[in-house]
């Protein structure tokens, strides 16, 4: 395998979970807006991530253009396939981009922007979910070069959508546990727990239900050989969850963000030994794009 593939696509998925984590935090924080009635709230919610929002989705510029410039043929391939839901989260980071900036100068027209940015950010989160969910479970090969329009869109795809949102909301709830106080912090403790539960039953479903959409992850996960070391992965991941819960039932106040991007990390890791060596997954190998 060519070595500086390899090492772009190295680039490339830093790229990718550097902005889950970093855009993601803040796209959680849009969420949870649309969740919090008191208006107040909503604003010191709003500008812990003020310095932050927008730089962060530099990442998704970056290894949208690394993808480009490194894998023509596997963003040629993509592209096609992902024109609509890639179409939509463009539009929602653009929308959620505008809410912020009115947001802050708006009076009378204030809770639309205010519900523009919850709503741009959950329906990023899912849209990025659902893209995330064909990467799993592969890309239909083209017939006569032609795929459906919807082909993009699944029950699978779908339940990966949700669990990123919830995923998202666990990430911006524990940055709020770590940058507020008082009534605010508390909330935030609350949202944690809730989103912690359901983000590990998804995980929990997820990780069940790919090797059921994938004969491919269910030969690398179940083979008896790489077994017993690729086991220690979910066992982590548990530890990690069980971690969680007892920094917020204590109320640690950094822990609990430290450990979701860890949990993060780890999910990041199995999606990855999940599709290697394709960077299209199941159409196309890293060794096939870069020749």
């Amino acid at each position: 395998m060519n070595e500086l593939a390899v090492l772009w696509v190295g680039l490339i998925g830093f790229a990718i979970i550097m902005y889950v984590i970093l855009d993601g935090f803040d796209l959680g924080i849009g969420i949870l807006t649309l969740f919090t009635k008191d208006e107040h709230t909503r604003d010191l919610m709003i500008s812990t991530i003020l310095p932050l929002w927008d730089g962060n989705q530099t990442w998704l510029v970056f290894g949208g253009a690394s993808l480009y410039g490194a894998f023509p043929l596997a963003f040629g391939t993509v592209l096609p396939i992902l024109y609509i839901p890639i179409l939509i989260m463009v539009s929602a980071l653009l929308l959620r981009g505008v809410a912020f900036e009115f947001h802050s100068k708006a009076e009378r027209t204030k809770p639309i922007w205010e519900f523009a940015f919850g709503f741009g950010s959950i329906l990023a989160a899912l849209i990025q979910g659902i893209m995330l969910g064909n990467f799993v479970k592969g890309f239909p090969i083209p017939t006569n070069g032609v795929t459906s329009s919807f082909d993009w869109l699944s029950p699978f795809t779908v339940v990966c959508g949700v669990a990123l949102c919830f995923g998202y909301a666990l990430l911006g709830s524990n940055w709020l546990i770590a940058k507020t106080i008082e009534h605010i912090q508390q909330q935030a403790y609350k949202m944690s727990r809730i989103c912690l539960g359901i983000v590990g039953l998804f995980a929990l479903a997820i990780s069940f239900w790919s090797p059921f959409v994938s004969s491919a992850i269910f030969i690398r996960w179940f083979n008896v050989d790489t077994f017993p070391v690729l086991a220690m992965i979910p066992i982590a991941t548990t530890l990690l969850f069980l971690w969680h819960w007892h920094a917020l039932e204590v109320e640690h106040e950094v822990e609990p963000f430290v450990l979701s991007i860890a949990i993060f990390l780890l999910c990041y890791l199995g999606f990855g030994i999940s599709t290697w060596p394709y960077i299209v997954p199941r159409y196309l190998t890293i060794s096939q794009a870069s020749g």
